[in-house]
C-alpha cells in the first residue's frame, strides 16, 4: 500500500527500508525495549544508543494505565490518555510510524496494536528490533530526543478489545505465552499456574526464526490456522499473563494475511486473581465446566 508515492507499513518493516526513510519528516520511529525484571533498563539502553530520532515509550508508565477495561498487570490507558500520549510523540495524520524493541518484537507489538486500536493503520514493528539495526551496521545516536508535538484525536476500535465478561463467550481463545506457562508448569509472575479453560496455545516465539525476524507470512499462516481450527481470526481472542506478547500473535496474524484478532488484555494476570474463575492445566485446552 503507498500514499503519494511512499509505501504505508502497516504490519513489519526491515531494516534497510527504515534506514533509507530515515530523512522522511513524517517518519515517527518509537523505541519501546523494556525488561520486566529490570524495569529501568530499557530507557538507560536507549539513553546509551537508539535509531536516530527514536522517542522513547515505557510499558509500566506510557503504555500502560489505572484500571479502567481490565485489572491485569498492564492495564489499557484510557483513550484519553492515548491521545495525549500520540500527540506528545508528535503522530500526526500523515505519520508512518515504527515502533522497536530489542529483538523480539514484544513491546513494540503493544505500541503497534495500541496505536491501531486508536484508529492510526500507518504503523509497523521493525523487524529483528535493535539487534537487526546494529548487526546491520547502522548507527545509532545517545541521549533524549523530542519533536514537536502535534494534536492528535483518536478513535478506539472498541470491538477489537475483550473484557473479561466476554471472555467464556470467544469462539476461540489463543494463549501466547510460553507452553510451559501454558501447561502450568511454571509460573514466573502471577501466583496462579495453568491457563484459561477453552484456549489453545501459540506460544508467540514460535512466529519469529531464530535470529528474532518473523517468519514468511505464508509460514506464519499455516502456523496460525492450525490453532484457529477453521475459526476466522476476527472471531478469535489473544490473550497472555498481561496483554502485551499476546499483541505478538495478533501482529503476525496480521501479517499472514489473516486478518485483525481480538485483545483480551487483562490476560492471565487478571482471570487468576478471583479463585472463583476456573484454570486449565496440562496440554489440552479443558473446559470452562472444568
Amino acid at each position: 500500500m503507498s500514499v503519494a508515492g511512499k509505501r504505508i507499513y502497516q504490519t513489519v518493516i526491515d531494516v534497510e527500508s527504515l534506514h533509507a526513510r530515515l530523512r522522511d519528516p513524517s517518519l515517527v520511529i518509537i523505541d519501546t525495549r523494556f525488561n520486566l525484571f529490570d524495569v529501568d533498563e530499557g530507557h538507560a539502553a536507549y539513553l546509551e544508543a537508539h535509531i536516530p530520532g527514536a522517542l522513547y515509550v515505557d510499558l509500566d508508565k506510557d503504555l500502560s494505565g489505572p484500571p479502567l477495561t481490565d485489572r491485569g498487570r498492564h492495564p489499557l490507558p484510557s483513550p484519553q490518555a492515548l491521545d495525549t500520549l500520540f500527540s506528545r510523540l508528535g503522530i500526526g495524520a500523515d505519520s508512518q510510524v515504527v515502533a522497536y524493541d530489542q529483538r523480539d518484537a514484544v513491546t513494540a507489538a503493544r505500541f503497534w496494536w495500541m496505536l491501531r486500536y486508536m484508529g492510526h493503520a500507518a504503523v509497523a514493528v521493525l523487524d529483528g528490533g535493535w539487534k537487526a539495526w546494529t548487526g546491520a551496521g547502522h548507527p545509532g545516536t545517545g541521549g533524549e530526543e523530542s519533536r514537536p508535538p502535534t494534536t492528535f484525536h483518536g478513535t478506539p476500535r472498541r470491538e477489537w478489545l475483550i473484557t473479561i465478561d466476554q471472555v467464556a463467550g470467544a469462539k476461540r481463545l489463543i494463549d501466547a505465552r510460553d507452553p510451559r506457562r501454558y501447561r502450568g508448569e511454571q509460573e514466573p509472575l502471577d501466583p496462579v499456574a495453568g491457563h484459561i479453560p477453552g484456549a489453545v496455545n501459540r506460544f508467540h516465539g514460535e512466529n519469529l526464526d531464530a535470529d528474532g525476524h518473523f517468519l514468511a507470512p505464508e509460514a506464519l499462516a499455516r502456523g496460525f490456522e492450525t490453532v484457529l481450527g477453521g475459526t476466522p481470526m476476527e472471531q478469535a481472542v489473544c490473550y497472555c499473563g498481561s496483554g502485551v506478547t499476546a499483541c505478538h500473535d495478533l501482529l503476525a496474524a496480521l501479517h499472514a494475511g489473516l486478518g485483525d484478532g481480538c485483545l483480551y488484555v487483562g490476560s492471565w494476570s487478571e482471570w487468576c486473581s478471583d479463585s472463583a474463575r476456573p484454570v486449565a492445566t496440562g496440554a489440552q485446552p479443558g473446559s470452562m465446566e472444568g
